[in-house]
């Protein structure tokens, strides 16, 4: 049997929440989250900040340090990765529903992995394989004006058209332009619902680590950008601050490769998700017997050091929300997410590039599921 989940958060308390709650706010209605109302709102997306990095770097970030306080924080998606968890927030819903269940995952019928982030963009992925309708369409259809401030690279991804569809996209190419945007934005627009998304940090974690000077710098930087936002905040602005996961910081020698024991993947034809939240996918017809006996393989060799879970045990156990048939299969065979900080990788992948990345995620882990939700302006806390 696997080892023991952690105990599953509140759903009024996930990241699917947030959008819902605030688009009720400038409703006038209720939401899954309390707020109070709004004229207009802002929320921005810190990709890679995690509650417990922010805790730790507190004296680095005093602005959102001074609003963040022990109930400030919400649970993101499984796994914690950013093409799931921004989809659960742009649509309310669990990867269950919406479809995109990791980061790398296969495509049913194709016998191929595609990247959930963009796998558009090479032809892997249908334009329907998000499968829910955005918050930011139900915004409009209440009357709202939702924009989407982010890099211009991403103006035109695939990814944006699927997940964020609804929004006008505005380009803004640093962390200080965004948050000058979404202000000129929400004090011109009564109704209006700014999705900021910044994600310098993760970038940054991912090269060069969470606990590096340039990681630090950057956090410098998005909280001089939110404290110039709420010092000038438009009047009766609400701002809320999350992010889609936090960050652990896996050394070389925390590395595991999986292709050192043959035994591990005799049976696996394809093997997705990313290091911190392996997906392994079976040949097929593979023999029950068969099955049953690499997962204990599996278990035996890494179980005590990270979750392993069959798609079954995972769904059961309501990793991925309510799971629709259609989206049972990219889910992968076995699952596995490490308690340990160590990260998972296959020597026999052509590209392995990924193995020079420091800053990592995808498990379920506190620090990689633990994220803020600080508000600002109309939304703070009396």
């Amino acid at each position: 049997m696997p080892a023991m989940l952690p105990a599953p958060a509140d759903s009024a308390r996930r990241l699917a929440a947030v959008l819902p709650s605030v688009i009720a706010s400038l409703t006038g209605s209720p939401g899954p989250v309390a707020l109070p109302r709004a004229r207009s709102a802002v929320v921005a997306l810190i990709d890679g900040l995690g509650a417990a990095n922010l805790s730790a770097r507190r004296g680095h970030a005093r602005t959102l340090a001074a609003a963040f306080g022990r109930k400030d924080v919400i649970r993101t998606t499984f796994p914690s990765t950013t093409a799931a968890a921004i989809a659960s927030f742009a649509t309310g819903a669990d990867a269950g529903s919406h479809g995109l269940v990791g980061y790398r995952t296969l495509v049913p019928g194709r016998d191929a992995l595609a990247n959930q982030l963009n796998g558009w963009e090479q032809g892997l992925l249908p334009a329907d394989w998000q499968r829910r309708p955005t918050l930011f369409d139900a915004a409009r259809e209440a009357g709202l004006h939702p924009f989407t401030l982010g890099a211009p690279r991403y103006a035109t991804s695939g990814y944006t058209t699927a997940v964020l569809r609804g929004a006008e996209y505005r380009p803004a190419a640093s962390i200080e332009e965004r948050f000058d945007l979404a202000r000129e934005v929400a004090d011109s627009v009564d109704g209006a619902l700014v999705y900021v998304y910044v994600p310098e940090l993760d970038q940054i974690g991912h090269a060069h680590g969470w606990e590096s000077d340039r990681w630090i710098g950057a956090l410098e930087r998005l909280d001089a950008a939110v404290g110039s936002f709420t010092a000038r905040m438009p009047r009766a602005t609400g701002l809320l601050v999350t992010a889609d996961h936090g960050v652990v910081d896996v050394p070389e020698h925390r590395h595991v490769f999986i292709d050192a024991d043959p035994a591990l993947l005799d049976g696996v034809r394809h093997v997705g998700g990313e290091p911190r939240c392996l997906g392994l996918y079976f040949e097929p017809g593979l023999e029950a017997s068969d099955r049953e006996a690499l997962i204990g393989r599996w278990r035996e060799s890494e179980g005590q050091r990270a979750w392993v879970l069959t798609r079954d045990e995972a769904i059961e156990a309501g990793l991925f929300g309510s799971v629709d048939e259609a989206v049972r299969p990219r889910i992968a065979d076995l699952l596995v997410a490490p308690r340990a900080g160590i990260a998972y990788y296959d020597r026999r992948e052509p590209d392995r590039g990924a193995e020079r990345m420091i800053g990592q995620h995808g498990s379920l882990t506190d620090e990689e599921s633990r994220v803020p939700l600080i508000r600002f302006g109309a939304y703070e806390t009396r």
